[in-house]
């Protein structure tokens, strides 16, 4: 099984930013443990501040993994684009947030990813990752 999590914008900068909302692990030390614990599946990891890059890679795996796990950042709240790569692909994509989006600000409780995700996994902190990977297998 080969699933793909792709990080958007700021993601970068997990165990720096907003501790108090996103944890002080960095992902990539995150990554490596969800390597260990999940070692049978094929993981692999991109993150990007940049829209088309994102697009771009969903277009690049869409055909030809098993799931792609996306926490496409602020671009969930804004980008009808990468919503339309998600519809163009095969490969079923869920939607992950680190924090509770719809006990925050007003703007995050829309989603352009939603509708066209296999399912929306929110404010488990790290651990929405590891909830969307039990929900490939």
């Amino acid at each position: 099984m080969k699933i793909l999590i792709l990080n958007g914008p700021n993601l970068n900068l997990l165990g720096k930013r907003e501790p108090e909302i996103y944890g002080s692990l960095t992902f990539e030390a995150y990554f490596s443990t969800l390597k260990e614990k999940y070692s049978t599946i094929d993981l692999h990891y991109f993150q990007s501040n940049i829209e088309g890059e994102i697009i771009d890679k969903l277009h690049e795996v869409g055909f030809n993994f098993d799931g792609v796990i996306l926490n496409a950042g602020a671009y969930t709240h804004t980008s009808v684009a990468i919503g339309d790569a998600i519809k163009g692909i095969e490969t079923p994509v869920i939607e992950v947030h680190i924090s509770n989006v719809h006990s925050r600000e007003d703007f995050r409780h829309i989603s352009y990813i939603a509708p066209n995700a296999k399912g929306v996994i929110a404010g488990f902190g790290l651990k929405s990752y590891d909830l969307a990977i039990e929900s490939f297998l």
